[in-house]
């Protein structure tokens, strides 16, 4: 065995390699602001899940070619990821707010330097390249005055924590303020037990901290009952008694970063009740931002609904009705009125947005006050995930296998026997299944933007719920004109399905749609179908016309095993011996399917059936259990002038809901 090199010199080595690290990484984070900067131009999507995907897939099959484990490339490219997200997200809001583009930033927290509150502003100003002038604040009223008067240029309030929950005292400040809500920073608060240097666990009788890090970490305090505590105005106050005591039995809880501030060392880590604690803070200032439409955003209002029953429900309906995502709910009590709350909400959306708009303007008529407290980017930043499959194995494009299973049916997801309930999928104003009828479009690119207008207006007028899209590479500027596309569905009410026909139409379509229609020709891509189970979108598979029943069903649980559950079937016709050259209508294949699966069915008759037959065919899909129709509308064009047109149209959906 050969003798090994000496320890320094090996340690010489790992410095070496960090110090390449570190600035690999700043070169990196320089070319992610490279991409924001193209964004901008070219109006994408600040985040491209399946180029993550993809990336982390590549990474990680090169890792363990190297022997180093998935799950600890995994976990350090997501954190690199969530830092290009957030540097990405930080430059476009800036470009989109020069007025907040400035070379020094004053900014109010709670306490003093090394809490918190100091710790997330840093952090905050750190990304945005600013430096930072601090103002430590005694309470929250306080950190509102000071931005309100013009002393600083932003307040960071301490909003909620993921172990002792929402913070009132802020909501209640957030009340009686003209100040708006523009950002929010989220920090990961690991709780130590800070001393002074040569300070033993046994030494320590008195512990000061805020009144929220003894909340969340009750349990760890509960084991040391001997413990006298000490309450303060903040951890920065906290730690600063104890660098300022004069023996060795007093300690703080806070932050290993703050108390190096304070020359204090951690004699014990890991405090908080839960393992995940996070704390998150909104941003306040004297002007409201605007945040651009490629930008997750967040909206935060308040609204009094009035003491009549139903109040709250009928406000949120109104939400739902224009599929926002409300993601917080607080009330807290409206002082002088008594019994009365106060609601605050976050939502998922932008305030510019037309579904945002027109909820504000429907709640300003039902509730008794309602006001928008800030608009703002959303720095919750879902980590990109692989499934298993992707972990484990190649993806491979080949036919999903259709050789008899050992494994029985009572074990497959879409079947009866493993789910009772049918499945019912819910996408906007769209329902399919468990007893809802879909009436859904097909239009085929490419179109001008007015012409498609026309042709959303004519749809929704008609009874349609749903239009999808096919002959992505047909259309020439895609990204910017399904964009267009989107927001005309939007504006009329109707739902976007794109139409994956090759693979390369998944990374637009997962970025845009409201949901996903996967081509028949593309039924046996086993790449496909499992990026499909990994999205968060309702997925449609029409089956392939060569392929069974089975066929049909195996491609479906190869969606539902990778966890998408928002799945349904639509049946277009299979190849026969018959010399029409179109295919033949399989309504056998419905009843076969509504019998075997919980999934809802859809049947698309256009390629099958003589126009004229149209109408007539819809009765016959609703009365044998058909979930919905999927109408070609080229094949309606057929039918003659725009009159004929529409009353082909009226005849079909009639039949289908009457």
């Amino acid at each position: 065995m050969s003798k090994p090199q000496p320890l320094n010199h090996t340690r010489e080595q790992i410095t070496t390699l960090d110090n390449d690290l570190l600035a690999l990484l700043a070169k990196r984070r320089e070319l992610s602001l490279d991409v924001a900067r193209s964004k901008e131009v070219d109006i994408r999507p600040i985040r491209d899940t399946i180029r993550e995907k993809e990336l982390l897939a590549r990474l990680v099959k090169q890792g363990r070619e190297q022997g180093l484990d998935a799950h600890y490339v995994i976990s350090l490219y997501q954190s690199i990821i969530e830092d290009s997200v957030l540097n990405q997200q930080a430059y476009l809001h800036g470009r989109a707010n020069p007025q907040t583009q400035q070379q020094q930033y004053c900014v109010a927290y709670l306490g003093a330097r090394g809490s918190y509150s100091y710790l997330a502003a840093s952090r905050y100003c750190d990304r945005r390249q600013v430096e930072m002038q601090d103002l430590g604040c005694q309470s929250f009223d306080e950190i509102v005055q000071a931005v309100e008067s013009g002393h600083a240029d932003y307040g960071f309030l301490p909003i909620e924590n993921t172990s002792s929950g929402s913070i009132n005292e802020v909501y209640d400040v957030l009340q009686h303020t003209s100040l708006a809500i523009v950002g929010e920073t989220t920090i990961e608060v690991g709780h130590c037990l800070l001393a002074k240097s040569g300070t033993n666990i046994n030494d320590v009788k008195t512990v000061y901290a805020h009144p929220q890090p003894i909340s969340q970490c009750s349990r760890y305090l509960s084991q040391h009952g001997n413990f006298k505590l000490e309450y303060c105005s903040s951890s920065a106050e906290a730690m600063d008694m104890v660098c300022n005591a004069q023996d060795n039995s007093v300690a703080a809880i806070g932050s290993s970063e703050g108390g190096a501030l304070y020359q204090l060392e951690a004699i014990e880590s890991g405090l908080a009740n839960q393992k995940i604690n996070q704390s998150r803070f909104i941003v306040v200032a004297r002007k409201a931002v605007d945040v651009p439409e490629q930008l997750p955003a967040k909206c935060t209002l308040i609204m009094a609904t009035g003491q009549k029953p139903g109040a709250l429900v009928e406000a949120l309906l109104v939400l739902k009705a224009r599929n926002l995502n409300m993601s917080k709910l607080e009330s807290r009590p409206i002082p002088g009125t008594p019994w009365e709350e106060m609601f605050y909400l976050d939502i998922d959306a932008n305030l510019s947005s037309e579904p945002m708009q027109a909820a504000l303007k429907e709640l300003e008529r039902t509730t008794r006050f309602i006001k928008v407290l800030g608009c703002y980017p959303c720095e919750t930043v879902n980590p990109t995930q692989l499934t298993n499959s992707q972990l484990m194995i190649e993806p491979s494009t080949s036919k999903v296998s259709t050789v008899p299973s050992t494994t029985s049916t009572k074990e497959k997801r879409y079947s009866k026997e493993y789910k009772i309930q049918a499945t019912e999928i819910v996408c906007g104003q769209l329902n399919i299944g468990n007893n809802h009828l879909a009436a859904i479009a097909q239009v085929h690119l490419p179109f001008e933007t007015t012409e498609f207008e026309q042709r959303a207006k004519t749809l929704k007028e008609a009874g349609f719920q749903a239009v999808v899209i096919q002959g992505l590479s047909q259309q020439s500027e895609l990204l910017v004109s399904l964009s267009q596309f989107k927001k005309t569905l939007d504006q009329f009410g109707l739902v976007c399905i794109l139409m994956v026909e090759h693979e390369t139409d998944l990374a637009v379509t997962a970025q845009i749609a409201d949901a996903i229609i996967l081509s028949g020709t593309q039924m046996y891509n086993q790449a496909i179908l499992t990026q499909l189970g990994s999205l968060l979108l309702p997925v449609i598979i029409e089956r392939n016309t060569m392929a069974s029943i089975d066929d049909l069903l195996d491609a479906a649980e190869v969606v539902l095993s990778q966890g998408n559950q928002q799945l349904a079937l639509c049946e277009s016709g299979v190849s026969t011996l018959n010399n029409s050259g179109k295919p033949s209508l399989d309504l056998a294949a419905l009843v076969q399917l509504k019998t075997a699966s919980h999934l809802p069915v859809l049947v698309n008759p256009s390629y099958a059936v003589e126009t004229e037959q149209l109408a007539g065919f819809s009765t016959a899909i609703k009365q044998l259990g058909g979930d919905g129709i999927v109408v070609n509308i080229a094949s309606v064009e057929q039918a003659g002038n725009s009159e004929e047109q529409k009353t082909l149209l009226n005849d079909l959906l009639n039949n289908l809901y009457r």
